[in-house]
């Protein structure tokens, strides 16, 4: 019984042993069988380059409403986010004592003209009795010096009058220009005062925005170029229109110009500050939020790699070529810091004609057999 069981045992693994070997000249087979990847032919094309530069919103204006005198609120006459023209009345103070000033100088002003009336007579008194030599010419001199006082005091009561009424005037708060209406963080009956800590509010004008963002030096010299003979003024004219991207993403619709420069290179960041101005006529955009500027630069003659073509090695970029027989190669290339779109545009290690692997590049090494196909027809395969 012992020897039927040996032998039926070694059976077994007799049976496993050829199972093994079978299944590994399956696996032999399928592996000589070159697998199929996509591959791209690279063609000359037109593409366009976007650069984007992180960036913040002003409006044309910004304007601090202060009031010039010391009182209470007493009327807000908009809101927040209200948009308002120019000399439309915004807020009111009540300050009586500029009110009792103006009652002052006007009083002042009466005593003022009965003094120079009284002053006058006395001249007309004394003239014709200097004539007739009854009274000494000091005396006419006299009259004409306490006249000529009163008429100054008379004046400066005027000026008093014109002074109070001033001060009365600022109690009522116009906007300077057109804008819109900041934030109110007084209410009425607050104490305001020209060196209070706010703002009564901030006016914006943003019939046109102003769009700061940032180059560095490098990115400057090469958008602009080095022509010695041009100035840099010029250079900003002759770039093309720049386009904004909000902050959820979308572009707006009117395309922007850049229109000055800083001039000094922050020599902490090496930056060197810009602008671009937009119309803003449907008051879409606001001071104080952030955007994107993006400048596109046309490109002729580009050969262009998908990024997800590409691999990094210490710090180099490198894709994998196919030549004639199937095989694959690795080739070191340069590309540019931008890419277009999804893409990248090569500057050295490929030229025209040349086949790359364009996906699946993870399992590939040097010298891997490979079939060639479009990438359609490895999407219809899977």
């Amino acid at each position: 019984m012992q020897t039927i069981l040996s032998r039926s045992a070694a059976t077994l693994v007799v049976l496993s042993m050829l199972t093994a070997c079978g299944g590994g000249h399956t696996d032999a087979y399928n592996n000589n069988e070159p697998q199929q990847y996509p591959v791209l032919t690279l063609k000359p094309s037109e593409t366009t380059l976007h650069m984007d530069y992180p960036a913040t919103v002003r409006g044309q204006q910004n304007i601090e409403i202060r009031p010039k005198i010391d009182g209470y609120m007493a009327q807000i006459m908009v809101d927040e986010g209200a948009t308002v023209k120019k000399g439309q009345l915004l807020f009111k103070i009540n300050a009586p004592q500029y009110e009792q000033e103006v009652l002052t100088a006007q009083a002042a002003i009466k005593s003022a003209e009965a003094a120079v009336n009284t002053a006058s007579m006395q001249v007309r008194k004394v003239t014709p009795l200097v004539k007739k030599e009854i009274v000494s010419n000091y005396e006419l001199e006299a009259a004409e010096l306490a006249l000529q006082a009163r008429e100054a005091e008379l004046a400066q009561a005027k000026a008093s009058l014109q002074n109070a009424r001033v001060n009365l005037g600022y109690t009522a708060i116009y906007s300077p220009a057109d804008g819109v209406i900041g934030t109110l963080p007084y209410k009425i009956g607050s104490l305001v005062a020209p060196n209070s800590d706010q703002p009564l509010t901030v006016l914006s004008d943003i019939a046109n925005v102003h769009v700061y963002f940032s180059f560095t030096e490098k990115q400057l010299l090469d958008l602009a170029g080095t022509d010695a003979n041009t100035s840099l003024d010029a250079k900003l004219k002759q770039l093309p229109p720049v386009q904004l991207v909000l902050a959820n993403g979308s572009e707006y619709t009117e395309n922007g110009k850049v229109e000055t420069t800083g001039g000094l290179i922050n020599s902490g960041t090496g930056a060197i500050s810009m602008r671009a101005v937009f119309t803003n006529k449907a008051g879409l955009i606001r001071s104080g939020s952030s955007a994107t500027i993006r400048i596109s630069q046309p490109v002729s003659n580009a050969l262009m790699v998908p990024a997800k073509a590409t691999y990094e090695m210490q710090g180099k970029k490198f894709v994998f070529t196919v030549d004639t027989a199937g095989t694959v190669h690795s080739r070191e290339i340069t590309v540019g810091k931008l890419s277009a779109g999804d893409a990248y545009i090569v500057g050295n290690g490929l030229q025209a004609g040349d086949k790359i692997i364009t996906d699946g590049i993870g399992s590939l090494k040097e010298g891997t057999k490979i079939k060639a196909v479009t990438p359609a027809a490895t999407t219809a395969a899977r």
